[in-house]
């Protein structure tokens, strides 16, 4: 009895500073956005208690509405381009067969430790509607499409997110590659032996297996999506008018250039709830049954 309760000692003793940390700068500020979310607040003068007026508010304003679509949308692009190109690119550098794939696996990891800045830069001169590199690919082919990638109505979140998308692939990658290499080698051996194709047997045996590594590549890939702020940033400032702000977004434009701290907090609030409920979704539907070899 005494041995396990200084073994349980030990244990706080030990997470304590992370827990005091954890609270402090995570658990904390979220409970003081959720109570600014009450207040028509200017960030200056006294704070006024308005109840739930805005959260009746927000869910009227179509901006906020425009910026969860557009979360949804970023979130859907990278899961779709990290995770699934992810998957196809780590199941090839997997292969025991293929030369110089430690050169490959650096290559495709490079953007990840680019600075955002010059990532968005580089793909602000390729989407470039006179001189940039996608249009003049089209034009080399012969074709007459001409397309302003970050002006257009149906195109302009999409190519913000291919920009995120691109730039983080990497790090599905190496999570992925790294689960795929930790599957014992007799797995396949035995498919072969039974008759079963490259194909087959990473249906069968790989991705099955890697149901604890999506798990948590879609929780990064999708509140991710939901928070992204930096792209639309640099790229676009939210426009063309407010076709690419995201719900980040649109709480830095409510608290930074209309001084409506309170409202902005609200949007704060429910982007925290979203995130959340997302993580909570997940867990309960993917990888229900843990898979050990």
């Amino acid at each position: 009895m005494q041995k396990t309760l200084n073994y349980k000692i030990a244990v706080l003793v030990f997470i304590l500073p992370a827990l005091i940390l954890f609270t402090v700068f995570v658990c904390y500020p979220i409970l003081q956005t959720v109570f600014r979310s009450f207040y028509e607040w200017d960030g200056l003068n006294t704070p006024k208690f308005i109840q739930f007026d805005n959260y009746k508010r927000i869910v009227q304003d179509s901006d906020f509405i425009l910026a969860t679509k557009n979360g949804f949308i970023f979130a859907g692009v990278l899961v779709v381009y990290q995770i699934g190109l992810g998957t196809v690119l780590a199941m090839f550098l997997a292969n025991r067969k293929l030369h110089g794939a430690k050169f490959f696996k650096t290559t495709y990891f490079i953007p990840v430790v680019l600075s955002i800045t010059v990532v968005c830069q580089l793909w602000l001169a390729i989407y470039h509607s006179d001189y940039g590199l996608l249009n003049n690919f089209f034009k080399l082919m012969g074709s007459d499409f001409k397309q302003s990638w970050l002006s257009g109505k149906n195109t302009a979140i999409f190519a913000v997110a291919a920009v995120n998308a691109w730039q983080y692939m990497g790090i599905h990658l190496v999570l992925i590659y790294a689960a795929i290499k930790s599957i014992p080698e007799h797995y396949y051996e035995a498919a072969l032996i039974d008759g079963a194709n490259t194909f087959t047997a990473h249906r069968r045996i790989t991705l099955p297996l890697l149901s604890e590594t999506y798990k948590f590549c879609l929780i990064i890939a999708i509140t991710g999506g939901f928070k992204a702020f930096e792209n639309m940033y640099i790229m676009t400032n939210g426009g063309p008018g407010n076709l690419t702000y995201t719900t980040t977004f649109f709480m830095y434009s409510k608290a930074f250039r209309a001084n409506e701290y309170g409202y902005a907090c609200t949007s704060a609030a429910l982007l925290v709830l979203q995130c959340l409920l997302v993580t909570l979704l997940i867990n309960r539907f993917v990888a229900r049954e843990r898979i050990t070899y």
